[in-house]
């Protein structure tokens, strides 16, 4: 059992010395290790699971059900269910969801809205319209 994500087990992996450029569509899970440039957004309507390790960065924005940030986020983060904050976490932006778990340390330089329903049917909303202009 992993302290930062419970029981949760993630099936795709982006390692330390990995960097992305680009959007990424995520079908379920993802654990992020390396650097990440661009948006993090679930696949259609799968629900999805998205961590961002210690040595983790992100400069985009998250749209997914739960988010566990132990690394830096520099964006938005749209989570349906909850978002989770370890003490090394640094979010520069703000921060959506109906649940936060934050440890002692964890820095935050945006505003946290609690979520409600009107929440869920924007993040699907989001997806939606983003999915289809992709395909276009």
């Amino acid at each position: 059992m992993n302290a930062m994500t419970g029981l949760e087990s993630f099936d795709t992996l982006v390692g330390k010395t990995t960097e992305i450029q680009g959007r990424m569509t995520v079908h379920d899970s993802v654990r992020i290790d390396g650097r990440v440039f661009g948006n993090l957004e679930p696949a259609d309507k799968y629900p999805c699971t998205i961590a961002i390790g210690p040595d983790g960065e992100i400069h985009g924005n998250i749209i997914c059900n739960r988010a566990y940030v132990a690394g830096i986020v520099h964006g938005t983060i749209y989570a349906k269910d909850s978002v989770t904050l370890s003490a090394s976490a640094v979010v520069k932006g703000d921060i959506h969801s109906e649940s936060f778990h934050i440890e002692t340390g964890a820095q935050i330089d945006g505003s946290m809205l609690q979520a409600n329903r009107q929440l869920r049917s924007s993040v699907d909303d989001k997806s939606a319209v983003h999915n289809k202009n992709s395909r276009s």
